[in-house]
């Protein structure tokens, strides 16, 4: 095989936090500056790497939430876990203005772009939401005649990352539908209880059989949800899937 055909290796390289938000209790959203811009695609990840005096690294990868642009920057909502590793330092630590090390963009299967069209179905549980929110704000920057179902499940109506921006889009966007379902609160106006089932997919299939289904959480969420697709009808082939879980954040 001729050697330029061979994968690019990942190289560690530093990024500058520029701006911090809190989204939900659990979540903040960070704007980070890599030194070297590569650009992305929507849906792909990033490793980050923290270094402890003593020497001792963890790692975690994270998925980028912002939609592709010029802007040389990348969005990451990092959910604080009490034993993780990595998001203790995002959330009691990092502030702006503070350099980390990241690598990538990652990823080559779980991406969307204007030429592999749609109609597009995207299943979120928990923070799977956030890949899943690039390709939501990518398709509507590039693309926003193809037709997109966001189906997203939270445990409470505050726990919603980017609550007031999908509520917002799905007001504004006439070939956007959103369905929120809440796991562990009472539904408010417009939104729905309850775990995922076949009557929610049913409701979120009822426009047309999507081109391409991406879905995105914990690994009992993501089995879950897919079953509920292919039992629906949806091509396997057509499904793509992303799951979190094993070492902590």
């Amino acid at each position: 095989m001729d050697g330029s055909a061979q994968p690019k290796r990942l190289l560690w390289q530093e990024a500058v936090i520029e701006a911090v938000h809190v989204e939900t209790p659990t979540v903040k959203s960070f704007r980070l500056r890599p030194d070297i811009w590569t650009g992305f695609t929507a849906g792909q990840h990033v490793d980050i790497r923290l270094t402890a005096p003593d020497g001792y690294q963890a790692q975690r990868s994270y998925s980028i939430g912002s939609a592709p642009n010029t802007s040389g920057t990348i969005e990451l909502a990092i959910e604080a876990l009490p034993d993780g590793e990595v998001s203790p330092f995002f959330h009691d630590v990092a502030d702006v203005g503070d350099r980390i090390e990241l690598r990538g963009p990652i990823g080559g299967h779980f991406i969307w772009d204007q030429p592999l069209g749609g109609p597009i179905l995207l299943v979120a549980g928990g923070s799977g939401l956030v890949p899943l929110m690039s390709i939501l704000r990518h398709r509507a920057a590039v693309a926003p005649d193809i037709p997109a179902v966001l189906v997203v499940s939270a445990r409470r109506y505050d726990d919603l990352i980017w609550r007031e921006e999908l509520l917002r889009r799905a007001d504004e966007d006439a070939n956007l539908k959103v369905i929120v379902t809440l796991t562990r609160e009472q539904a408010r106006p417009g939104l729905r209880f309850g775990r995922i089932d076949m009557k929610l997919m049913d409701d979120a299939l009822a426009g047309g059989r999507p081109a391409l289904t991406y879905i995105c959480g914990s690994t009992p969420f993501v089995e879950a949800a897919a079953d509920l697709v292919l039992a629906a009808g949806v091509p396997f082939e057509t499904v793509r899937t992303e799951r979190y879980g094993g070492a902590k954040g």
